[in-house]
């Protein structure tokens, strides 16, 4: 009897192992195949974007005021912008930088109008002292 459940045990064990080679065969042809289709789009080159970032005077979500207004102001116009049915998902994730009352939109949109109607949205916001609108329409 002992030997009986110990051929069955080995014959399973084998067959497993038969059918993982299988399995992982399978996803290695998948990832190859995606290798080699993701070898004939240009690679990603945000070398300017970097750059411009790197400078002093560039504004990043880091520069945020600490103070309670600021942050209120941020807050309120990200919620303008979700909250707006109109907007891609791209312009609801613009960066929104509120330094003492001034408000630096940057980031992508997909046309103009978004670029405008976000500006809109923050210059609408109690507190708002000025908007520095540094959205770029991004590149189709």
């Amino acid at each position: 009897m002992k030997r009986t459940i110990l051929i069955v045990l080995t014959i399973a064990a084998a067959a497993c192992d038969r059918s993982e080679h299988k399995g992982s065969e399978a996803v290695d042809v998948q990832a190859a195949s995606r290798s080699a289709a993701d070898d004939t789009k240009p690679a990603a080159d945000n070398t300017k974007l970097n750059e411009r970032d790197r400078t002093e005077t560039a504004l990043t979500p880091g520069d945020q005021g600490e103070n309670e207004a600021d942050r209120t102001i941020t807050q309120h116009i990200r919620q303008g912008i979700v909250g707006n049915d109109e907007l891609s998902m791209t312009a609801e994730n613009v960066k929104i930088i509120t330094t003492k009352g001034i408000v630096t939109l940057r980031g992508p949109v997909k046309t103009a109008q978004e670029r405008s109607t976000i500006e809109t949205i923050a210059q609408r916001v109690a507190g708002v002292t000025r908007v520095d609108n540094q959205l770029e329409i991004a590149s189709r």
